[in-house]
């Protein structure tokens, strides 16, 4: 079997695992629980609510976020499903519309009308990109995948006419053998390029719960953090196994008169299920982003307990 039989023979595998859930737009429930992914919906702004409002005459719940290829008659659609690895590639695809054809309008979300967000499988690799439209409604952006392997491919858009927004998400195909990544074990420190962030808080299946993300480099605190998309910092939490996407912002922005640049950046979210997720803090700071990742299990050990945070489990503060 040549190498890039073992990663289609991989792909495969996902088929079979996750192919109720991707691909054909109908809706999936949450891995191991029954609470739904605390996603996006209206304008972009933060506070809005979650997928629960969604229609049907069941009112069924919205399937979590980046598990369809399509949703509300939008499909995500890559000019190709595969990319050679260790080669920036100009990487193109459409949303397209009820009608079948590319969509050409998006609401701005956080200063940006597409979003593109990439992990591996094994939810290493992550990256965060902004696309730019070449014409009709076609988007492209420079893209190198670090190693052989099987990547989830994000889109966050709200098209014009489309009542929420949407996380679309589709397997992207790095020809070769493939070698996982082992899920680093939970730590409350994560050091990159000088910074450390430490978290503080956990997740709570089904529940809203605080998380603050505190940014120091050589041992003093950071407190001129640079805006970022509209915040101080920028949060994406994968479920392991499924890749199921939870996506919030700050409590608070930039020039509201009360959230400060730093060093703390304080999120609320909320867990669908138990089970490990992988946490990617982007921050902006001299000019440079940063991401900082971090291993947070939701309802089992594996991060130290913090207090319960009062007066906001009933308040998720997403979008």
């Amino acid at each position: 079997m040549n190498s890039a039989t073992k990663v289609g023979a991989y792909a495969l595998g996902l088929a079979v695992v996750f192919g109720g859930a991707a691909g054909i737009g109908k809706a999936a429930g949450p891995v191991g629980g029954t609470a739904e992914m605390a996603s996006h919906e209206g304008g972009g702004g933060h506070g809005s609510g979650g997928h629960g409002s969604g229609g049907g005459t069941a009112a069924a719940p919205h399937a979590p976020g980046g598990l369809q290829v399509s949703e509300d008659g939008y499909t995500l659609t890559p000019r190709s499903t595969t990319v050679a690895p260790g080669e920036k590639t100009d990487f193109r695809f459409t949303i397209n519309g009820p009608d079948g054809k590319p969509v050409t309008g998006f609401k701005l979300l956080h200063g940006k009308r597409v979003h593109l967000i990439i992990a591996q499988r094994d939810l290493s690799g992550f990256q965060h990109l902004h696309p730019t439209e070449i014409g009709g409604g076609v988007w492209t952006v420079p893209v190198e995948l670090p190693e052989p392997g099987v990547y989830r491919f994000f889109t966050d858009v709200q098209p014009d006419g489309a009542p929420r927004q949407l996380t679309l998400g589709t397997d992207i195909f790095a020809p070769g053998d493939l070698r996982s990544t082992p899920l680093p074990e939970p730590e409350r420190v994560a050091k990159v390029d000088g910074y450390e962030v430490e978290l503080t808080g956990g997740l709570t299946p089904g529940r809203s719960t605080e998380l603050t993300l505190t940014v120091s480099k050589d041992g003093r605190p950071v407190t001129d953090l640079e805006p970022y998309l509209e915040a101080y910092g920028h949060l994406v939490a994968l479920r392991q196994g499924d890749l199921a996407y939870l996506h919030v912002h700050p409590d608070g922005e930039p020039g509201d008169g009360e959230t400060k640049p730093g060093p703390g950046i304080t999120f609320f979210a909320e867990a669908p299920s138990s089970g490990a997720y992988r946490l990617y803090l982007d921050f902006k700071h001299g000019g440079k982003v940063r991401t900082a990742e971090f291993t947070v299990h939701a309802g089992a050990a594996g991060v130290p307990a913090e207090e319960p945070v009062q007066g906001h489990d009933d308040q998720p503060h997403t979008h």
